[in-house]
């Protein structure tokens, strides 16, 4: 029988862990975006980074702009690339729509659904945790809102509390943003929204559509928005003179504990490391007592 891994904080293990990533914008044939991105190299590597990570998360969560034009062939290459990896972690792939998007290919090509204008939203039962995607995309259009029948769907979804919760996914996010473009593309109705998951047991909100990651609240109740794998925005610039960078790739790596969500941002790039900590540390530090470990690492020499 493995031992249970020594508890070093005040908190115990989370409860569950999602991968979260956004903003893959693959094309068909490896197309480069603009000429400029390699959306798909960038794509691949995010993913040997979820797997350098050493943990099998109980979901991997994808919040929409799948794809650049909605080309049912980038659909598949996406498809190609994270499903073994997800079957290696032993995870499943939750696919959200994002404004990229386009939803009959999206459907057919990604999810083996009929081809139709039908929003793309599930449920998923984490062990306890209930993760519900949301599809915030206007056919034709770029900026968000989410329909009075997927609303009412929500509602009622959400009528029935899960035992650990409920967290969202979505592609717009319910927040306010400082740049132009994005005020412009932001999700309509935020306080419709807002006056559904009031009160309920939502814990969380994951989104993407920014390409930056940040946070807020909404109906006092956490979002966080995850980068981009495919490029990021320079946020060292004038409001109104941001743009896209070849640099600044990410992903969150999402914590479920029973009083708190947190959500980190793990680095997609190539860059000196430290060799001081390893497994080897911890379980140096495992086998003294809690005094000597405050004692070894924590008292100022």
């Amino acid at each position: 029988m493995t031992a249970a891994p020594v508890q070093f904080g005040q908190h115990p293990p989370a409860r569950r862990t999602i991968v979260h990533l956004s903003d893959t914008h693959l094309l068909a044939g490896s197309a480069r975006l603009g000429d400029v991105y390699d959306t798909t190299a960038n794509f691949l590597r995010a993913l040997e980074a979820v797997q350098a990570l050493r943990i099998r998360p109980d979901a991997i969560v994808f919040t929409g702009d799948l794809t650049d034009l909605g080309e049912p062939v980038a659909y598949r290459a996406l498809r190609d690339a994270a499903e073994p990896v997800a079957r290696r972690l032993g995870a499943p792939l939750v696919w959200v729509a994002g404004n990229h998007d386009e939803r009959p290919a999206m459907r057919s090509a990604l999810l083996d659904l009929d081809p139709s204008e039908e929003p793309v939203t599930g449920v998923w039962d984490l062990g306890g945790l209930r993760l519900i995607a949301l599809d915030t995309t206007v056919p034709g259009w770029h900026h968000g809102d989410i329909d009075e029948a997927q609303l009412a769907w929500l509602a009622r979804t959400l009528a029935q509390p899960a035992p650990l919760g409920t967290v969202l996914a979505m592609h717009h996010p319910p927040l306010p943003s400082h740049i132009p473009v994005f005020e412009i593309l932001e999700l309509h109705n935020q306080k419709r929204f807002a006056d559904v998951i009031a009160g309920t047991d939502v814990r969380g909100i994951l989104a993407g559509h920014l390409h930056y990651s940040t946070s807020g609240t909404v109906a006092g109740i956490p979002v966080s928005v995850s980068s981009a794998t495919c490029y990021a925005m320079n946020l060292a610039r004038p409001a109104a003179d941001v743009n896209g960078m070849d640099a600044g790739q990410s992903f969150h790596l999402v914590h479920v504990y029973d009083d708190t969500i947190t959500h980190s941002v793990v680095p997609v790039v190539q860059a000196p490391t430290g060799e001081f900590f390893s497994e080897e540390w911890a379980a140096q530090m495992a086998a003294l007592t809690p005094d000597e470990r405050l004692e070894a690492f924590s008292r100022k020499r």
